[in-house]
């Protein structure tokens, strides 16, 4: 196993080296410039290693740029990286800059999900990243709210209704009514009288887990009755079929506990992002596809960089704003 590469720490000869290859990409390099560089490099095996380790640096910002204007691509309106060579514009500042245009901070979406979208703040109910929070809604009805999760009231005839914007809510109802409880979420609607459910909406999909009663899923004209240890899901294409799953598992966020089984890095990775600040990102596709097992704590997720560096061999490199990329 190679030693992974670390740039958290001062590296005076990384920092050169980064230099020369901000120079060479971000400006208009002169032939005068390459042979300077050529030079740089021949002084000692050390140099052209810490040049090698710049070039392999500046590339992965690249992909994470690339990943991150995907996912923020809501307008066009997106940051330029300046063209001109410049010593100001070196060292890490390049590439945290490069992600930070890349996301578009100018764009009205959030970047890194760094603060909440203008439908979040029209919550009623709220939750931080790596918060939770139980609200009472009535005598009968509580709901906690999982990290990064909005909840609001949506009043209605005959009906207790709310709407989970984002996130994951777990729901308890116990009805001493026949008005039932009612959650929207997106295009479809949840409705428990007696029953446990676990909702989640997150990237254009819902996914309903009943931990105790029967729920309702409707969604388009169809519907799905989920009795203990069964989850739907459903999404523009349409709903699916309920499936068993182990609504332990499922649930386990309550006590402070993700249980992986089987899921892809990149998926795993996904989730511990909801929690831990900052923002994790795995340039390399190979290591996306390593599968995990394993339990972690919520309030331990500041380990979880390292376990991964340790378990799979992945390099990692910090850049501002708390961007971690893996490769």
């Amino acid at each position: 196993m190679t030693e992974p590469t670390r740039t958290s720490g001062p590296d005076p000869l990384l920092d050169e080296a980064l230099d020369w290859v901000v120079r060479l990409k971000a400006g208009a390099p002169t032939r005068a410039d390459v042979d300077a560089l050529q030079r740089w490099r021949a002084q000692s095996p050390d140099h052209e290693d810490a040049f090698r380790r710049a070039a392999r640096l500046f590339r992965a910002a690249g992909v994470a740029a690339k990943e991150l204007a995907e996912e923020q691509a809501a307008t066009a309106s997106v940051v330029a990286l300046p063209t001109r060579s410049s010593r100001l514009l070196t060292r890490r500042i390049v590439l945290g800059g490069a992600i930070a245009a890349a996301a578009g901070y100018m764009m009205i979406r959030p970047p890194l999900d760094m603060w909440p979208s203008i439908d979040e703040l029209s919550a009623d109910y709220r939750t931080g990243k790596g918060e939770q929070r139980k609200v009472m809604l009535a005598p009968d009805i509580s709901v906690e709210l999982n990290t990064q999760t909005s909840l609001a009231l949506r009043p209605a005839p005959n009906e207790m209704r709310v709407e989970l914007i984002s996130g994951e809510a777990s729901v308890v109802a116990r009805r001493s009514s026949s008005t039932p409880l009612v959650m929207l979420a997106r295009d479809g609607r949840i409705s428990a009288l007696q029953a446990d459910f676990n909702a989640r909406c997150l990237d254009g999909v819902v996914s309903v887990t009943c931990l105790d009663g029967i729920v309702t899923v409707e969604q388009d004209g169809h519907s799905v009755q989920l009795r203990k240890a069964e989850q739907v899901s459903y999404s523009r294409a349409g709903l699916q079929a309920s499936l068993p799953v182990d609504a332990k598992q499922v649930a386990a966020w309550q006590t402070g506990l993700l249980i992986f089984r089987d899921r892809p890095l990149a998926s795993v990775v996904d989730e511990v992002n909801r929690y831990r600040a900052g923002k994790i990102i795995i340039t390399n596709a190979e290591l996306k596809r390593r599968l995990v097992n394993g339990t972690f704590q919520v309030d331990k997720l500041d380990n979880f960089v390292a376990q991964v560096e340790q378990l799979f061999g992945a390099r990692i490199t910090s850049l501002p704003g708390g961007v971690v990329l893996m490769s």
